[in-house]
């Protein structure tokens, strides 16, 4: 057995005023009480919520108040994220600190929430980062968990648990659990994903086992869940399948399956190209339906899907 516990904190946040103080205050009460804890992990853009007057170059104040959390309680700490200014740049940027305050990696999102996190430019590297005596873990935040190759990617070098802050204030919020479950399980790994309250997010986090397995579910208040995990489920899984059944990462390793989509200059798709604009919808817009006087289905009049053969 390799446990490790791990705090995932689903706070109350303003997206209008500074929360750090809050956050600090919040931590020291939860970490007296649940003292064993190793590792806390906030929701995404915690401290001062989306707010891009907030941007600062790391390393900077937001970020060392959450390394001055991290040496106190002797804890690791993922920050969540914060808004991170590089020259006329904006990253939303997660910081990972040691028990000691050190920042030991940051991670820049890759897939900003397009058309509406606008202003926030994509970051391009993946980040891993090892626990002596406990294992690998990996990051993402938010919206990079619907496109599965940034899981995938994470598992293929080795993470056994993704810790994945979020932001999600929308109805989708149901569909995102599901995305959680099922990474879990096609990837045999841990899923700690972690939602905010109030301005910062309609809560229902959820942290899942390496089958898909629900270990807590959240609310939609404020909720400070302490959860020990165990790594050796993983490691098991991946070597007899999940309850001796599926061994997804051997298949897909053996495979000689060459996906046509990727290609090392970017994603090819004749159909793709045929879609329109990434941009937020109109009021009105029947973008993807046929004319109003036509009875053809609209899947079969778009111009990028190639007839069938019958």
């Amino acid at each position: 057995m390799t446990p490790f516990a791990i705090g995932g904190l689903q706070m109350t946040t303003s997206g209008l005023r500074d929360n750090l103080p809050y956050l600090q205050a919040k931590l020291d009460y939860f970490m007296f009480l649940f003292p064993w804890v190793q590792m806390v992990v906030f929701s995404e853009l915690a401290a001062y919520g989306p707010n891009p007057a907030k941007a600062e170059p790391l390393p900077g104040p937001g970020e060392r108040k959450f390394q001055e959390m991290a040496a106190k309680h002797k804890i690791w700490v993922v920050n969540g994220s914060l808004i991170e200014l590089v020259g006329e740049h904006k990253y939303n940027t997660l910081s990972v600190i040691d028990p000691t305050g050190k920042v030991i990696a940051r991670y820049r999102k890759m897939f900003p929430f397009l058309p509406y996190e606008e202003g926030i430019t994509c970051g391009d590297s993946f980040v891993i980062f090892d626990i002596p005596d406990v294992g690998r873990f990996g990051v993402s935040i938010c919206y990079d968990m619907w496109f599965p190759e940034t899981s995938r990617t994470l598992v293929s070098m080795g993470a056994e648990v993704i810790l994945h802050p979020t932001l999600t204030t929308t109805i989708d919020r149901d569909v995102e659990l599901s995305i959680v479950r099922a990474t879990a399980a096609t990837n045999q790994c841990f899923m700690v994903d972690i939602n905010g309250a109030g301005d910062g997010g309609n809560g229902k986090s959820i942290i899942c086992g390496p089958a898909g397995d629900v270990l807590h579910q959240y609310g939609t208040g404020e909720e400070l869940v302490p959860m020990e995990i165990d790594l050796d489920r993983a490691r098991r899984y991946r070597e007899v399948g999940m309850r001796g059944l599926g061994q997804p990462l051997k298949s897909f390793r053996d495979s000689e399956v060459k996906f046509p989509i990727y290609s090392q200059s970017g994603v090819k798709s004749d159909y793709f190209n045929q879609l329109g604009p990434l941009a937020k919808m109109t009021r009105g817009s029947r973008a993807g339906l046929p004319d109003e006087d036509s009875a053809t289905p609209a899947a079969l009049v778009h111009p990028g899907i190639p007839p069938l053969v019958q």
